[in-house]
C-alpha cells in the first residue's frame, strides 16, 4: 500500500509504519497502545507515518458540519457490541484508564487539520500533540473538536504554541487538503481504521502487537 509524500510525517529516515487513523476512534487509541507497545519491544526505533481518516465522511454536509441525524446504518446493537470490543481491548493492552468507550458526538475534524499543520511545520512536536490529542479525548473526556480545548493541548507541546490552532483553523486551504487526504485514503483501499501498512501488507484493527510485528518482520 504506496504512501503519498504529501503525507508523510517528516519522521526522517528511520524505519517507520504507516497508520491511517481517526481521532474520535477508539480502535485508534487502542491500536496505538498497541503500536507502542510493540515499539518498545523493538531492538530498532520504528516511526510513524500517520494519514488522517474521517470516519464521520458520510455524515457531513455540505458546509463540513456533520449531521447527528444522519443514517449511519448504526443501531444499537452496533454499538453496545464496539463497547464489549472496547472493554476488551482495554484489559489486554493495559488501558483501563480510558473515560469513555465510544465517542460518537464529538467531531475530530479540527483537530485532524491542526494536526496536519503541526506536523508539517513542526515535525519534531508533531507525535507529542498526536498523543496529547488522543489523551484529552479518551483519558479526559475532552471535546477535541473544541478550538480552546486544542489550543490548550497545543500550549502543552514542547515546540508548539497555542497560535498554530488558530493558524490552521483559519486556512482553508489547509482543511481542502486535509480532506483530500481523506480522500486518498479510500482511494488506496482503506474503508475502517486503525488500519496499519508496512511494505505493501496491511492489518486492519487494533491488532495485538505481536501481529504488527509480523507485518513489520514478516514473521
Amino acid at each position: 500500500m504506496a504512501t503519498d509524500s504529501d503525507a508523510a510525517t517528516g519522521a526522517d529516515e528511520r524505519e517507520a509504519i504507516t497508520v491511517y487513523s481517526d481521532y474520535v476512534c477508539p480502535f485508534c487509541y487502542l491500536g496505538r497502545r498497541s503500536l507502542s507497545n510493540y515499539q518498545e519491544a523493538r531492538e530498532e526505533p520504528l516511526a510513524i507515518d500517520w494519514h488522517p481518516f474521517d470516519l464521520r465522511a458520510g455524515q457531513r454536509g455540505p458546509d463540513g458540519e456533520i449531521d447527528h441525524d444522519a443514517d449511519t446504518g448504526k443501531d444499537d446493537e452496533y454499538y453496545e457490541q464496539a463497547r464489549e470490543n472496547v472493554r476488551r481491548l482495554q484489559e489486554e493492552y493495559g488501558a483501563d484508564e480510558m473515560a469513555l468507550e465510544l465517542a460518537t458526538d464529538v467531531d475530530s475534524l479540527p483537530a485532524q487539520v491542526v494536526s496536519v499543520r503541526v506536523r508539517e511545520t513542526a515535525p519534531d512536536a508533531w507525535l507529542a500533540f498526536d498523543e496529547a490529542v488522543f489523551d484529552a479525548l479518551w483519558l479526559e473526556g475532552r471535546d477535541i473538536g473544541d478550538r480552546d480545548v486544542l489550543a490548550d493541548i497545543a500550549a502543552e507541546v514542547d515546540g508548539l504554541d497555542a497560535g498554530v490552532v488558530d493558524e490552521a483553523l483559519g486556512d482553508d486551504d489547509l482543511r481542502e487538503r486535509v480532506t483530500e487526504m481523506f480522500d486518498a485514503a479510500r482511494r488506496r483501499g482503506v474503508t475502517g481504521v486503525p488500519t496499519f501498512a508496512y511494505d505493501g501488507h496491511a492489518a486492519r484493527g487494533a491488532v495485538p502487537p505481536e501481529q504488527l510485528g509480523r507485518l513489520v518482520e514478516g514473521v
